[in-house]
């Protein structure tokens, strides 16, 4: 029979001649192809690239974004180059593993990681036009080896012969394959699974079916249902193409799909599958984004700190965005909530008073000496705006052209701004963004646990996203009469008794108290002196500037100073006598822990806001314990909250404004207000026995302010932040046992009279004499502090 051009004789010695030739043909075929394989997986002569090795085969390496986590066990945000998070195989939903195993390889429990069927099905699907419906010839455990190894991609694995295109392809290939052979004989089928969805891509920044659960749908993989599972399981094939998000037809069409398949697969009714696609894609979409979340000032706070201490444990700093480390916070997802909410509801209502006092004019103004009168600075915009990036770049663009440069920065363009309202499209130049961003006025918040120094809740701005300055932490600024506590205990514990009164009078000050030139005499605030004996107390919750500068005078500015650091204040205080009205730039972190001290007992605590580091597999890198010293005696700590307890008595700086919240039934709360001469900065700290809040609030420029003490001043901007935090803390039920409304612990040997506190050994009586005799006070000797 002449079938090919050559005759074949079917009968005698031709034909078994024929089959003893294809044979040996096909034993030396086979016997090629094993040393073929045999050169890829050894590299012979260099010619294949290397191979992944067996310890990279035992440990395979991906990026996983380290997690930050809370101290009621939420997930604060992640620090990454690639947004992945790593799941094991039980908390994975039944859906994904049957859309999955459906859709990519049907025969992936009976194949040892090459699948020939697999491979004609593809080319039966390239031959009938079906290829997008018949699955890829890849089996999962290829396409795991492919995500791991780069094989493709990474120099590491390349040979000589991958400059040669069809080579090339064939000898990736052939490693995919070996390589799954390999994983195949090390890994479980679950563990495979398992590896495999951690290390796909999602689009929009998501890596891994933990990190795309909750992207699209702010969920976990064990929630996600059927139609969920299908779309993220449809979009491996093509994440842009078939992202949910930005072409949602696609998405659609490729779900379809994939529910067919599970119908073949007998995971899903025909009758079920037919429900399921009139369903529309219903998405929660949540990109991860350090601008967005919650607490982001902490966390890049945060950034910075981790990449210090992984240093010092002998890691690379940028090993926190692909090791995978676990960083426990003392940070509370539920106060941190509370402490954002209550700060922008006050910033709202700060900022309309503010627009409305500057209604028609310009914010950034400068007081007119002895008027009390201010004008606006001349040439203010220009100065802001040779500060900027934009401007630099232009000066070197035009090579200092200033014509040009201004040209540049006065021509209008399309950009989103942000506003109270939400963020809004507008048209405006550089020098009108700027002018629009500086009438802003900021914001930052703090919120410390006194008796461990746990930080609970961070904010240290508006809105992280366009305003990137930290005023917790990077801010200085004056603290004005909320530094008055560290001029009283520094008298106080030295032998000032709470039991005297001052005279509210002038008190000046001159070249003998280390003042140059012109004498200085502080004023009240309101410019008056009542003439009154005023007990400490009493003083400090009027905040009285004279008595503060009668005890500085007394007790002297570098004694102040010394108490001031001792009590965990880092910053450099000028030795003026003016320090007693808070002139020296500090932040709202180191205030923060001055008052705790008077909280705990005398004992300061280092802020802490990590209490352990751990690796991704769970295992201990580092904890972190409080580290107290003590700094005061449990009777000065005592004093100095009785003395702080008068802002929030009838006729304090803070009783009206914690009353309006409530905060101060049944509770007992030491409190004190500060505001800067010039109401540049507005400041109110807040202390419970389990709490100890502070917030300031100014312009990110000291000359952009209000203009009045009554809308300037710290019970107005800053004041209602803590109000509103510590109300909605109280009304949380799952607080209630940490941080309820409670008392102040005193001690054993301290008695209370009216406004007088003192311990045992100490007589009590109110002077009520016109005039502070300062020899009834011990002399202070530097030694010992």
């Amino acid at each position: 029979m002449k079938i090919f051009p050559f005759q074949i004789e079917l009968q005698g010695g031709k034909y078994q001649k024929l089959i003893a030739k294809i044979w040996r043909f096909a034993k030396f075929g086979f016997l090629g192809f094993i040393i073929y394989l045999l050169a890829v997986n050894f590299n012979l002569f260099w010619l294949f690239g290397r191979m992944p090795s067996s310890e990279e085969l035992e440990n395979p390496k991906s990026q996983v974004a380290s997690s930050i986590l809370t101290a009621d066990g939420k997930e604060l945000g992640r620090f990454l180059y690639e947004n992945r998070s790593e799941i094991e195989f039980n908390e994975l939903s039944p859906n994904i593993i049957n859309a999955l195993i459906a859709t990519e390889d049907i025969r992936f429990t009976r194949h040892s990681g090459i699948d020939a069927r697999s491979m004609f099905r593809v080319v039966s699907g390239i031959l009938t036009g079906q290829m997008g419906r018949t699955g890829g010839g890849s089996t999962i455990t290829q396409q795991l080896a492919k995500n791991l190894f780069k094989l493709r991609d990474d120099d590491y694995y390349h040979g000589i012969t991958y400059k040669i295109p069809i080579v090339r392809s064939l000898i990736i290939k052939t490693k995919e394959w070996i390589t799954a052979v390999k994983l195949e004989r090390r890994y479980t089928k679950q563990e495979i699974m398992k590896m495999y969805l951690n290390t796909i891509e999602f689009s929009s920044g998501a890596y891994g079916i933990k990190s795309a659960a909750k992207t699209y749908f702010g969920k976990l993989p064990y929630e996600l249902s059927v139609e969920e599972a299908a779309l993220l399981v449809g979009m491996i094939q093509n994440p842009s193409r078939f992202n949910p998000k930005f072409r949602p037809e696609n998405a659609q069409a490729r779900r379809n799909i994939v529910f067919d398949q599970m119908v073949k697969a007998d995971k899903l009714t025909s009758e079920q599958a037919e429900i399921l696609k009139k369903k529309a894609i219903v998405l929660n979409y949540q990109p991860e984004s350090h601008n967005t979340g919650p607490a982001p000032y902490f966390r890049e706070f945060l950034k910075g700190w981790m990449k210090n201490e992984l240093k010092e444990l002998g890691y690379e700093p940028n090993d926190i965005y692909t090791k995978g480390f676990k960083i426990y916070t003392t940070i509370d997802s539920r106060m941190q909530r509370y402490a954002e909410e209550a700060m922008k509801d006050n910033m709202r209502e700060v900022q309309k008073l503010f627009n409305e006092h500057f209604k028609g004019q310009n914010p950034w103004v400068m007081e007119v000496e002895d008027t009390g009168k201010y004008k606006e600075i001349p040439g203010f915009l220009e100065t802001m705006a040779k500060r900027t990036g934009r401007y630099q770049e232009l000066k070197r663009a035009f090579d200092g052209d200033e014509e040009q440069i201004w040209k540049e920065m006065r021509k209008r363009h399309k950009m989103t701004v942000f506003s109270w309202a939400g963020e809004r499209d507008t048209v405006m130049s550089s020098m009108d963004s700027i002018a629009y961003y500086k009438r802003f006025l900021q914001s930052g918040l703090l919120s410390i646990d006194p008796r461990n120094g746990y930080i609970k809740a961070w904010v240290g701005g508006i809105n992280y996203k366009y305003f990137k300055y930290d005023h917790v932490f990077q801010g200085k600024r004056q603290p004005g009469s909320t530094f008055k506590p560290f001029v009283y205990v520094t008298a106080v514990d030295n032998g000032f008794s709470t039991c005297q009164t001052v005279l509210d009078q002038p008190i000046t000050f001159g070249y003998e108290d280390g003042v140059p030139g012109k004498p200085w005499t502080p004023r009240n605030s309101d410019g008056k002196y009542s003439g009154r004996a005023l007990t400490l107390r009493d003083a400090l919750g009027r905040s009285v500037n004279t008595v503060s500068a009668t005890l500085i005078k007394q007790f002297k500015a570098k004694n102040v100073i010394k108490y001031a650091h001792q009590l965990g204040i880092k910053s450099d205080l000028p030795e003026s006598p003016s320090l007693c009205l808070g002139v020296g730039d500090v932040s709202l972190y180191e205030l923060l822990s001055g008052y705790s001290v008077f909280v705990n007992g005398g004992k300061y605590t280092e802020p802490i806001f990590v209490t352990r580091i751990e690796d991704k597999n769970g295992n201990l890198i580092k904890e972190y314990i409080p580290d107290q010293k003590e700094v005061l005696s449990q009777a000065t700590a005592y004093k100095m909250l009785h003395l702080l307890q008068g802002a929030t008595s009838p006729g304090g700086t803070a009783y009206g404004g914690l009353s309006r919240f409530g905060v101060l039934d049944g509770n007992e709360v030491a409190a004190k207000t500060g505001t800067t001469s010039n109401y540049s900065d507005g400041w109110f700290v807040g202390a419970t026995q389990n709490l100890v809040t502070g917030v300031w609030t100014g312009g990110d420029e000291r000359s952009i302010h209000f203009r009045t003490i009554a809308l300037g001043q710290g019970s107005k901007v800053a004041l209602p932040a803590v109000g509103g935090y510590l109300k909605r803390i109280y009304a949380d039920a799952s607080l209630k046992e940490e941080y309820s409304r409670t008392t102040f612990i005193r001690p054993s040997t301290v008695s209370i009279s009216g406004d007088c506190v003192y311990a045992q050994g100490e007589g009590y009586h109110i002077d009520s004499t016109q005039k502070y005799t300062p020899p009834t006070a011990k002399p202070i000797d530097d030694d010992q502090l």
